[in-house]
């Protein structure tokens, strides 16, 4: 019996769940978003309501921008960590909001760098819209996070974030300056991916847990949990854009080798090729954009750059829940672990 299927009995047990695909995604995170439910949409309706304008010709846009963020995990990540350590307060909801604009102001941006054209299924702001409106979108919800976070008494919580998003955005920044970089070894695209995906489960983990008047030890620890929860996710990931399905997953794929993006799959298939392997890899990842994906993928599927990629998500997904342990065992604790195996389960 897997530990998501589980979630309501309090079993802690952490076993690795069957994949899940698209449809089921959802129905499985609703279970386990449960001890978080009433909070959770408290926090979708300060959304909604921080994306208010007073002239009409911004509504659509920013109504699209809601629908971006999808399954709603940093907010949901916050809010179990502050449960698994204490209680939610009002400020949960302040920093869960603050925590989604941001997350969406970086898709937003994403978008525009990857030039996708879709995201959770609905088109994305600069294929609806434009560039220079997406730009302008990101910006104001990255400024519009910052204004909601200053309304806390502390500034601790905007501080953390601030970090937050400048790590985010040095790490977008490498990986656009390591592009097309074939000697770009695993730890520097840890490091990478450690910046622009796994900073914001850190932080959303850290702030719910300090707020929930945690010990230094208990927001230390869930900041860990977030952090190897990140990675493992962002893996997963760049192991969806080679090998699923658009449909199941929600945006553009095959972006990543078209765009020079050196991802782990890659990088596992330039360590273990010999020398004339290597050699004809490297003229595909500099030939024609076109040409790369289907030329890459036979040499790929003949190594063992899947499995050691799985393997990877699936190591870091382990140290996720064990970065648990400090934690009495609880219902949202529960959850906790199990997002950590349908990170990288739902793509496996």
């Amino acid at each position: 019996m897997n530990l998501i299927s589980t979630v309501r009995s309090g079993d802690s047990k952490s076993t690795a769940p069957p994949a899940t695909n698209g449809h089921n995604a959802a129905t499985c995170l609703q279970r386990l978003y449960a001890p978080i439910e009433r909070p959770l949409r408290q926090v979708e309706a300060r959304l909604i309501s921080e994306l208010e304008s007073p002239y009409e010709a911004l509504l659509p846009l920013l109504r699209h921008g809601t629908q971006l963020g999808g399954k709603r995990l940093r907010p949901a990540l916050l809010l179990l960590a502050g449960k698994a350590v204490g209680s939610i307060g009002p400020e949960h909801i302040v920093l869960g909001t603050v925590i989604e604009m941001v997350h969406t102001a970086t898709l937003v941006h994403d978008d525009v760098l990857d030039d996708a054209v879709t995201r959770r299924h609905v088109p994305t702001v600069n294929a609806r819209w434009n560039e220079h409106t997406s730009i302008l979108l990101g910006d104001y919800l990255f400024s519009q996070s910052f204004r909601l976070a200053a309304t806390l008494p502390s500034t601790e919580a905007c501080r953390w974030i601030g970090e937050a998003a400048r790590l985010v955005c040095e790490g977008e920044l490498r990986q656009i300056l390591d592009r097309n970089t074939i000697d770009l070894d695993e730890s520097t695209y840890l490091d990478i991916i450690r910046g622009k995906t796994a900073e914001l489960c850190r932080v959303a983990c850290q702030l719910g847990a300090r707020y929930a008047e945690g010990s230094g030890e208990q927001v230390r620890a869930l900041g860990s949990y977030g952090e190897s929860l990140g990675i493992a996710f962002q893996i997963a990931d760049d192991y969806l854009d080679l090998w699923g399905e658009d449909g199941a997953v929600g945006k553009t794929l095959g972006t990543d080798i078209e765009q020079g993006k050196m991802t782990l799959p890659v990088i596992r298939l330039l360590q273990t090729a010999d020398r004339s392997q290597r050699t004809r890899i490297i003229r595909i990842l500099r030939g024609p954009v076109a040409d790369r994906l289907p030329a890459i993928r036979p040499l790929l599927e003949d190594s063992d750059a899947a499995q050691y990629t799985r393997c990877t998500a699936l190591r870091f997904c382990d140290h996720a829940v064990r970065s648990l342990d400090i934690l009495h065992d609880s219902h949202a604790k529960t959850c906790l672990q199990a997002i950590a195996e349908f990170s990288v389960s739902r793509r496996f």
